[in-house]
């Protein structure tokens, strides 16, 4: 587990250490704050509370109080064995509720961490930042299109922070290849490509539902809320991931982080148009999303292609692949890698064809204007990789930077014009397989084009 006493924040600053390494150059980042973290005075503790204690929920927390001068008050969930264990976790003096509405009317909660299903994002977001209360959502920021411009509007009337929870933007490795292909490292950017796969019944959201799951022990009227009104399901109230009338799928769960990066990266707002394909291809166990889906965006400046697979045949992976037109960025493993092969100069390939008195004159005319430094045939230059420190988390990150704007003000690092960016990029996928058509997308208005849609 990463050590909340060496604060590491968004920006890097320069290299630990250099070695060679499997002819590769391997750079140590550095955080930018290695030294102890400064104690944190009483009044000045930010005191929080969960709304939603599933996996993602409970595993956020977790790192949200690693967080010095972060204490958690009180949980709310609809099952009765998560608050329950939040007191086992947390300890007995922890406020539980089924009603997340009894957690803010409480003056004494600062922020809360909201890692509720999809579909109640937009609602818990926005009563929480009328209430008073900074929010931390989990990624997707929303479910429905007509979600972001409502939470967009109260964030900015309420003056509340809202944080998306796509870690990515705060990491250490992000922002040095931001950083790198800034610099030009690769040219000029013509195509992302990254993916997300994964081969495990957990993995593909088939969660374990507890043995007294019941309308005694679950609030189903509660969990449901906006969808359709369906008699109490165990596997709906546990794996709800698997059903878009509660998630969004695998372009909610996992496009969404691939679309956070590359906007990060990029300095993009999102894509003009996109097309997804894929379909049903293994868990054929009821839910209603696909377990494979393949899509393709056209941005102004380059293109992206994007995969998940929920029956990948090897260990889970995830990657993003930056390529320009002298060279690559690959990110994986906590770390990047960047490989540099800039633009042959030279004679095309068919200067073959011609007399031989042509091609040496072609070759000298090529020779005067292009010194032969990178000749075509030319190996690639030595690649060189930036690594994390072992053990970093940029989860922790994430909510430093959060709970550093709790106490400053100042703007947070995924705020919700961005965390609707990166959801409106990644649901045209959802909307293109479900339509079977090619669909548009203003980044800028952040609205669709040329469809209707809730």
């Amino acid at each position: 587990m990463y050590n909340p006493n060496r604060r590491s924040f968004i920006k890097t600053a320069g290299v630990a250490t250099a070695t060679a390494f499997a002819g590769t150059k391997l750079h140590i980042l550095a955080a930018a704050q290695n030294e102890p973290a400064a104690p944190v005075s009483a009044n000045d503790h930010i005191q929080i509370a969960l709304i939603g204690a599933g996996g993602q929920g409970m595993g956020d927390t977790k790192v949200a109080l690693e967080v010095p001068g972060v204490k958690l008050v009180a949980v709310a969930d609809c099952y009765n064995g998560r608050l329950d264990h939040s007191k086992e976790l947390w300890g007995s003096d922890i406020f539980t509720t089924r009603d997340y509405g009894e957690i803010l009317a409480r003056k004494d909660i600062d922020a809360v961490i909201i890692g509720t299903p999809d579909h109640w994002h937009k609602q818990a977001s926005i009563d929480a930042m009328k209430a008073g209360k900074d929010v931390y959502c989990e990624k997707p920021m929303i479910h429905l299109y007509s979600d972001g411009p409502e939470m967009i509007e109260t964030s900015r009337s309420t003056k509340r922070i809202l944080q998306v929870g796509s870690q990515r933007v705060s990491s250490m490795v992000y922002a040095k290849t931001k950083e790198l292909l800034a610099s030009g490292a690769i040219g000029q950017l013509n195509m992302v490509t990254a993916h997300w796969d994964r081969n495990s019944s957990q993995g593909a959201w088939s969660y374990t539902v507890p043995l007294d799951a019941s309308t005694e022990t679950c609030d189903w009227p509660r969990f449901l809320g906006t969808a359709p009104k369906i008699p109490f399901n165990a596997e709906h109230f546990f794996q709800w991931r698997k059903w878009k009338a509660y998630g969004t799928g695998v372009a909610g769960d996992l496009f969404v982080h691939l679309f956070s990066g590359t906007h990060f990266i990029t300095g993009s707002h999102g894509p003009t148009r996109g097309m997804a394909t894929g379909g049903l291809r293994f868990w054929k166990d009821g839910r209603d999303v696909p377990d494979v889906m393949l899509a393709l965006f056209d941005y102004p400046d380059f293109n992206l292609n994007l995969r998940v697979n929920f029956v990948d045949g090897g260990s889970e992976s995830e990657g993003l692949l930056f390529t320009g037109s002298e060279g690559m960025l690959e990110i994986g493993g906590n770390g990047v890698t960047v490989s540099r092969t800039p633009l042959a100069k030279g004679p095309g390939l068919t200067i073959g064809t011609f007399t031989e008195a042509m091609q040496k004159q072609i070759t000298a005319q090529y020779m005067e204007k292009y010194p032969p430094v990178h000749a075509t045939g030319e190996p690639p230059l030595a690649t060189e990789r930036y690594q994390a420190p072992h053990g970093y988390s940029d989860s922790y990150d994430h909510f430093h930077n959060f709970f550093d704007s709790v106490r400053t003000r100042k703007p947070v690092v995924e705020d919700a014009v961005f965390g609707f960016r990166a959801a409106g990029a990644a649901l045209l996928s959802n909307l293109s397989y479900e339509k079977d058509a090619i669909v548009h997308w203003n980044p800028e208005e952040m609205k669709l084009v040329g469809h209707e849609r809730s």
